[in-house]
């Protein structure tokens, strides 16, 4: 008698994934997004957004301990890693669905102007990573400026 096995619709898309990580890691010399653990490849949410004056990233991390956040700052490039441990097994309880995501995450972010990388500023709150990144002089000047038509 054949064993069943059990059909996962996203195996392949995972599988996917890894292979088109693997190619821009190649390209780019470094890896895009990353979040690994038992179930597969996810990625948290990011937000980047510009001011006249500075880069702000907003990404998700909830329940990752700011403690165990590190965020690497260069002039066109952010990278965020962090950890979320896994929780604690229970010996005596029926589990029906595991979505949580537990694992390492390495995120690098290429950034669309020049920053001052020892300026940045990072705050962590309700699971929020926000970073503040002021923009160097030279991106500054590059800024489109509104022109009046008088």
């Amino acid at each position: 008698m054949a064993s069943m096995m059990r059909w996962h619709p996203f195996r392949g898309l995972a599988r996917m994934q890894r292979e088109m990580d693997r190619l821009f890691e190649e390209l780019l010399g470094r890896p895009l997004v990353r979040w690994e653990s038992e179930e597969g490849v996810r990625f948290p949410a990011v937000d980047v957004t510009e001011t006249d004056k500075e880069l702000v990233v907003k990404a998700e991390l909830p329940g990752v301990d700011k403690d165990k956040i590190d965020i690497e700052v260069l002039p066109d490039a952010l990278t965020i890693k962090a950890e979320r441990s896994q929780e604690r097994e229970e010996k005596e309880v029926t589990r029906h669905y595991r979505e949580c995501v537990w694992g390492r995450l390495e995120r690098s972010i290429p950034l669309p102007v020049e920053v001052i990388a020892d300026q940045a500023k990072a705050s962590h709150r309700d699971g929020v990573l926000e970073i503040r990144l002021p923009k160097s002089e030279r991106a500054r000047a590059l800024t489109p400026r509104k022109v009046r038509i008088e």
